[in-house]
């Protein structure tokens, strides 16, 4: 299939599934779902134009990236150096790994709390839920990358005299980049949904603020508006991830997609 045809494809869906929302709230249908006070998408795309005249919409998007962009960094990088070291130290893992293993299921957005009380302002404790959100992700994904590794590759290094460094350098590192950026763009969404919750509980400022505020006025086009944005930002910083992911390892052979 040909690029401009599954272009096409793709806004053909999106276009249908705009034409049925329109018919349905515009006929106040009511069957196991109500779409009688639902606002169509006529009016999301009104109060839309109406937001991106006004400063506080850009500003609100620029908080909430800051926020997103400042915890994934962190749990990037953290999750990253522990995942290769508890993968590759015996005493390491043996140290972290019953902490990590008890703190990984506890939801970050149930952290809100004790975010509250260690940090001293709303700002340092979203950056924290986010951290955490996307922290294990990242974490277990290189741990079962580096453990995956063929023993082999690492072999034929070391029997060239290579050390412990080099071995990391030239075959870990790139090894576990295709798990480490799956890890990443897992992390990308998860980081998302907290950090939007957080901003919801309690955030001054961003998207997640606007549109719980929107609901609270009972502002429903705003509360879509706010939705689809939170979906269009997560979309552009997951695809951004995944083109990284993609430019790092193009040295992989991959199959034509047909």
């Amino acid at each position: 299939m040909s690029g401009v045809l599954r272009w096409l494809v793709r806004l053909a869906s999106l276009g249908a599934a705009l034409v049925v929302w329109q018919l349905l709230t515009a006929a106040n249908v009511r069957m196991w779902v109500r779409f009688d006070r639902f606002p169509g998408p006529v009016d999301v795309a009104r109060e839309f134009g109406r937001q991106i005249e006004n400063g506080q919409f850009y500003q609100d998007i620029a908080q909430s990236l800051v926020r997103i962009l400042t915890g994934f960094a962190l749990a990037a990088v953290l999750g990253i150096v522990l995942g290769v070291a508890t993968a590759r130290s015996r005493w390491v893992g043996d140290l972290l790994q019953p902490l990590l293993e008890v703190a990984r299921p506890i939801p970050a957005i149930a952290l809100v709390p004790v975010a509250i009380l260690l940090f001293p302002a709303n700002e340092q404790g979203i950056v924290f839920i986010t951290f955490v959100a996307a922290f294990f992700p990242v974490l277990v994904s290189t741990r079962h990358a580096v453990n995956a590794l063929p023993v082999v590759w690492e072999d034929a290094v070391r029997t060239l005299g290579a050390g412990r460094a080099r071995v990391l350098v030239q075959v870990v590192l790139p090894g576990v980049l295709p798990g480490v950026f799956g890890g990443l763009s897992i992390g990308m969404g998860v980081a998302w949904i907290c950090v939007i919750s957080a901003e919801m509980i309690s955030g001054d400022f961003g998207v997640g603020y606007r549109t719980w505020q929107a609901y609270t006025i009972v502002d429903y086009p705003g509360v879509l508006v706010g939705m689809a944005t939170i979906g269009l930002l997560g979309w552009l910083t997951s695809a951004s991830v995944e083109l990284a992911g993609r430019r790092l390892t193009r040295w992989l052979p991959r199959e034509e997609r047909r």
